[in-house]
């Protein structure tokens, strides 16, 4: 097999290898379900930062680092007798096919609209199911972990799915400057009433976001990034000076600020 052509069995077996009690590698021996979540997490953001820098070369390195981690954590389920990796095989491919029966039934939908509403359904019986509770709230299941803008798109696209929504982009809009003003009169007052408020209004632009079809966490990150390659051309021009940045006045930084974004659009 340690020859063999590189194929997902191949893979499999390299992972049993490093699992082995007697010959394997005592830090895989070492992990548990628990302690690979970070290394998971930090492999799912290394795949978004590919795509986003457009680096297709370092994905596809980045893509297999994260197909290890299901085949990790199919492994350690194969050895607890709780599933392994043809039971997850499985369980995806009997939930994309039921969850697109326009293209593997008789369904017929004839808008994205429709296709996402189904989608949701589907996965509003899913929850129900696995929880055998009708009762039971339909955001009782969003990971608690999510990066808090991800959550909070999710915990509004629930919402709007059965109704609890604005009705337009144009009052979602009025909510965010509702927001700001209530932010602005707590400002010199009591800062747990301003914590609230610039919560509030975080999850209000969240909602914006969403409404605009934008997923905030990618336009964060993206935010972040324009914000760091700006400041490295500030960085740039102050290293040229004869001054450090703080004998620069916030004046002269902000004139650098301008001129790296004037020789943005040039």
């Amino acid at each position: 097999m340690l020859t063999a052509k590189p194929s997902i069995e191949k893979l499999r077996w390299i992972m049993a290898q490093l699992r082995d009690p007697e010959t394997g590698c005592p830090w895989d021996l070492k992990q548990t379900f628990a302690s690979i979540i970070p290394h998971t997490i930090e492999e799912a953001y290394e795949v978004a930062d590919a795509i986003e820098q457009e680096d297709f070369a370092e994905l596809e390195k980045e893509l297999g680092d994260l197909l290890f981690q299901v085949v990790f954590y199919s492994q350690l389920g194969a050895e607890e007798k709780r599933f392994d990796f043809d039971s997850v095989l499985s369980a995806i491919c009997e939930k994309l096919i039921r969850r697109h029966p326009h293209v593997f039934a008789s369904s017929d939908f004839s808008s994205d609209a429709e296709i996402k509403a189904n989608w949701e359904n589907e996965k509003s019986k899913e929850r129900q199911a696995k929880n055998n509770d009708e009762s039971l709230s339909m955001l009782a299941d969003i990971p608690r972990n999510l990066p808090a803008l991800s959550q909070a798109a999710k915990i509004q696209k629930r919402c709007a799915h059965v109704g609890f929504d604005w009705d337009n982009i144009d009052d979602v809009f009025a909510k965010v400057e509702e927001e700001v003003l209530e932010v602005k009169a707590e400002l010199h007052h009591d800062d747990n009433a301003l914590a609230q408020e610039l919560g509030d209004l975080m999850f209000a632009v969240v909602n914006l976001c969403r409404h605009a079809k934008q997923d905030p966490e990618a336009l964060l990150r993206q935010a972040n990034q324009k914000f760091t390659m700006r400041f490295q051309g500030v960085e740039a021009q102050v290293n040229d000076s004869d001054k450090s940045f703080q004998q620069h006045s916030l004046d002269e930084l902000e004139a650098f600020w301008q001129q790296v974004k004037i020789a943005e659009k040039s």
